[in-house]
């Protein structure tokens, strides 16, 4: 067995380095970055695939290497729209806010990324941001989505709408 161990050693040091190449080869590539994602659809499977590769873009750049924004527009709000809140606005098809989705959301949130929503689509379709959505604060309210949208690029950041 001992002659075992000093093998693992050099493997597990020989993972580490190349993890640590890998890891700098990333950054150096991709350097800092602004992004804001678009989200005005309301299908669920296409929402959960862009929080997934939110994830995936994280995970490639690095957390610290990275600024992400989503802006939340029309139909997009139903992301955040808790499945109670239907009965409350009816002018949303779908509620998707499920305690998976929520899961998703949080572990964004806990990696810095910030949830806009837009004011006009609230006031519009009837949305009480404080009860109908999921974890929706005054400061995440933007008056426009599309101006924030025009906004956010005005000061760096590369637009994506997955």
């Amino acid at each position: 067995m001992k002659s075992i161990k000093p093998y693992l050693i050099a493997v597990f040091m020989l993972l580490s380095a190349i993890l640590t190449i890998n890891s700098a080869n990333a950054n150096e590539r991709y350097g800092h970055q602004k992004v804001v994602y678009h989200i005005n659809y309301d299908d669920i499977k296409k929402q959960s695939s862009t929080l997934r590769n939110i994830q995936n873009h994280i995970n490639a750049v690095g957390v610290d290497n990275i600024d992400i924004k989503v802006v939340l527009h029309g139909n997009g709000l139903s992301l955040l729209l808790k499945p109670e809140a239907l009965k409350n606005v009816p002018k949303f098809k779908t509620a998707n806010a499920t305690l998976e989705m929520a899961q998703k959301i949080d572990q964004l949130k806990m990696q810095g990324v910030t949830f806009n929503v837009c004011a006009n689509t609230l006031k519009g379709r009837n949305v009480d941001f404080e009860r109908d959505l999921y974890d929706a604060k005054k400061d995440d309210i933007v008056p426009s989505g599309v101006a924030e949208l025009a906004y956010l690029q005005s000061q760096g950041f590369l637009y994506l709408r997955p």
